[in-house]
């Protein structure tokens, strides 16, 4: 059992009367030697990580949802410090592939149990990732998406009202250069999808669940140019699972390299956070080691 425990939580969930008893419900089973540590995301993480190392925690939690978590095992790629993960988010793919509970007491507990485990995680430009990165229409549906969460609140049922209307604005397809093992290929989708979380693939009836056990990327192209296209291939994805070869191409790298042929910077998603840059977009299996902190009985992550 771990004694000295480091939380590390966005500066935001101490507004949010729910994030905020999670929380404090999970300090309360972490007991006495644990202590908690604000970060704005305002300001670097890696500075705020950085200090909270300098007290010698055992372990770190990242609290939050896989945004924070990102951000958090990104500053800790490569340290001999272990990762534990305290969910907070809407759909918290990462903890729920590592089997952490969503309720904050028994989570505490997982994680105080622990066992240190390896893993390498996805780069893309150098920006670390632990579930996904995409370019098209999925980073403008989170865009969407907080615009309606800002009006509505944070509910699935406004996440899935962000995917229609985001769908009703498509226009037409990107045309990419995709680079992986020295060959190049042009082609026009709507969607690439670089995956490293088979939790969140299996959620979906995707395939993909073998590259990410061999340590690489399953890299999924859709396969749809038309907004009717996209609303069919969505219907397959929530009540049926999509078809390879009809909805979607599948490849298996460890690395490639994306070009998106447009003058403007391109809106690049990563674990639910966005930005907009200027390409080629190079992903990367990372070179160093994030340990994280796995429950008992669980054998992978």
């Amino acid at each position: 059992m771990y004694q000295k425990v480091c939380l590390i939580a966005n500066k935001a969930s101490g507004q949010n009367s729910r994030d905020a008893e999670a929380i404090d419900r999970a300090m309360r089973v972490f007991g006495d030697g644990a202590w908690r540590v604000d970060w704005d995301p305002s300001t670097d993480i890696g500075a705020t990580v950085e200090g909270a190392l300098k007290d010698d925690p055992e372990i770190v939690i990242a609290a939050g949802g896989d945004g924070t978590v990102m951000a958090v095992a990104g500053a800790l790629l490569g340290k001999c410090t272990p990762m534990g993960v305290l969910p907070l988010g809407t759909f918290n793919y990462f903890s729920r592939g590592l089997g952490l509970s969503e309720e904050p007491e028994e989570a505490a507990r997982q994680l105080l149990s622990g066992t240190p485990h390896p893993i390498r995680i996805g780069t893309v430009n150098g920006q670390a990732f632990l579930n996904n990165a995409s370019l098209g229409i999925y980073p403008a549906i989170l865009r969407e998406r907080e615009t309606v969460y800002s009006r509505w609140g944070r509910f699935r049922l406004a996440a899935h009202w962000s995917v229609i209307k985001t769908f009703l604005k498509f226009r037409k397809p990107m045309k990419v250069t995709i680079t992986t093992n020295g060959d190049a290929r042009t082609q026009r989708s709507a969607l690439i999808f670089v995956a490293r979380s088979a939790y969140q693939l299996n959620s979906f009836h995707i395939e993909g669940e073998e590259a990410i056990d061999k340590d690489k990327f399953a890299v999924l192209i859709s396969r749809a140019e038309t907004r009717w296209e996209l609303f069919a291939m969505t219907f397959r994805l929530a009540f049926l699972g999509p078809l390879r070869g009809k909805d979607y191409e599948l490849l298996t790298t460890e690395s490639c390299e994306i070009d998106v042929h447009r003058k403007k910077r391109t809106l690049l998603a990563f674990d639910g956070e966005k930005r907009r840059e200027r390409g080629p977009f190079k992903f990367r299996m990372s070179d160093d080691n994030l340990t994280i902190l796995l429950p008992e009985g669980h054998a992978d992550a």
